[in-house]
């Protein structure tokens, strides 16, 4: 009952058909930034029915990248905002994209003093000129913005695992507010992409109140449903 976890492809998805061939997961979870090809369902093939993900910052980069994440019939298993209950029973908590100062700041130290400029994707879209709007919203780089009405959202869930793209506070660029997010959750294990490293945090989760694993570029780490963590592929620097 083992779940992959597997750090920004950025259009790589073989490495992950060979593990999970190996390791015969019950559940996949992409971190962000997949950046796919082609259509998600059809880069992880026979693999798509237990795979979930979470998007990244780079999953707008272009209308196809767009088109491949949620223009496609696995759009609805992106976890961004929700709870979703693994085949081990897990309850799997996700935060996709990443805090842009235009939108939201949560740092004290960013430009808006972590004052939102927007709490909602919908307030957004209604002050975004009509010639910049994508799919009847916002500007398409917003999809992958996150918005207190998210924070808001997940606070009031309950979850065991909690994956989000961008990093909490021990990493040298995480987010503060991500540490409390898991602690609300209830969450136990924190796992993320985004940075491109898997720093050793162990000496921070007493503090911190769960444990954290950055997976690093196209690597994957495997965790079964006692919170055992293997690394399946270190990834790539």
């Amino acid at each position: 009952m083992t779940t992959l976890y597997c750090g920004d492809p950025h259009g790589e998805f073989e490495h992950i058909r060979r593990c999970a061939e190996r390791l015969q997961p019950t559940a996949i979870v992409l971190l962000g930034d997949m950046e796919p090809k082609r259509p998600l369902q059809e880069e992880m093939e026979e693999w798509a029915d237990r795979t979930w993900f979470i998007h990244g910052n780079h999953d707008t980069d272009s209308d196809e990248n767009w088109r491949g994440v949620w223009g496609n019939a696995m759009a609805d298993r992106n976890v961004h905002g929700r709870v979703v209950k693994l085949p081990d029973g897990q309850r799997l908590a996700g935060l996709g994209g990443v805090f842009r100062a235009s939108v939201w700041d949560p740092s004290t130290t960013g430009p808006t003093g972590g004052v939102p400029v927007y709490r909602t994707r919908a307030a957004h879209a209604k002050a975004t000129p009509r010639q910049d709007r994508w799919e009847g919203g916002h500007a398409r780089k917003h999809f992958l913005t996150i918005y207190p009405e998210d924070v808001d959202r997940l606070n009031g869930l309950r979850a065991d695992v909690l994956v989000t793209h961008v990093a909490p506070s021990y990493h040298p660029h995480g987010v503060a507010l991500l540490d409390a997010m898991a602690r609300a959750t209830g969450a136990r294990i924190v796992v993320h992409g985004h940075h491109h490293d898997s720093i050793d945090s162990s000496a921070r989760w007493a503090a911190q109140g769960f444990r954290s694993y950055g997976v690093g570029l196209r690597g994957i780490t495997a965790i079964d449903a006692e919170g055992n963590v293997e690394i399946a592929m270190p990834g790539e620097r």
